[in-house]
């Protein structure tokens, strides 16, 4: 009992081999088969065929044309007769020349012009010129140094009057010969002098006024 239980691997390793070599030989002798049937086939003469190409059938020829029939002959009318009128021969042509008077250009009636209206009158401001108020103004006082060396003149001089009658600028127009007697004038106006302011249109309104200092000696 002890041998054939040492024996059995041993013999199940021999089957297996002998399994396994059966095998081997199944396949080389397939794989060797395989490969000789593949050279013969190769190793076979090729044959080569020439066909025909095959030509299609041959159409059928149309069916003749039917016969033309000739067209009858047409029936003979008389022509109607025509009488050609020959016309009369045109009037001969005048040779006269035709002279056309233009007519007279007729002048054209004048026409009156349209009646202007008369432009609105313009009004014009009244203007009333400053002068001297003689209740509130007096002679300014002669130079000492003039009245001494005899200097005696006129001096025009322009005063700006304002709305309230006092003199709000002055200015030398014309001189008297002698500077004290223009300097007097020019500071004599302002300090001395009142006038009665201008108006327009009956308003007080400022303006220049030219004004004489007469500078004399008695």
């Amino acid at each position: 009992m002890a041998y054939s239980e040492a024996q059995a691997p041993v013999t199940r390793i021999v089957g297996i081999a002998f399994v396994v070599l059966l095998h081997a030989l199944l396949i080389y002798a397939l794989v060797t088969g395989l490969a000789y049937r593949a050279i013969e086939v190769v190793r076979a003469p090729i044959e080569t065929k020439i066909i025909e190409e095959a030509k299609p059938p041959s159409p059928e020829a149309p069916p003749p044309p039917p016969p033309q029939l000739a067209p009858p002959p047409a029936a003979f009318v008389p022509p109607p007769d025509v009488h050609v009128e020959t016309p009369p021969p045109p009037p001969p042509k005048s040779t006269a020349i035709r002279v056309v008077t233009p007519p007279k250009p007729v002048a054209p009636v004048p026409v009156a012009p349209a009646p202007v209206a008369p432009a609105p009158p313009v009004a014009v401001p009244v203007r009333v010129m400053p002068r001297l108020d003689m209740q509130r103004s007096q002679q300014p006082e002669y130079p000492a140094a003039s009245r001494r060396l005899g200097e005696q003149g006129t001096s025009v001089i322009e005063v700006l009057v304002g709305v309230d009658g006092r003199v709000l600028d002055a200015k030398l127009l014309q001189s008297s010969g002698y500077d004290r007697l223009d300097q007097a004038a020019l500071a004599g106006v302002k300090t001395d002098y009142h006038f009665v302011p201008g108006t327009v249109d009956g308003k007080p309104q400022p303006m220049w006024f030219t004004f004489k200092f007469n500078w004399k000696l008695q």
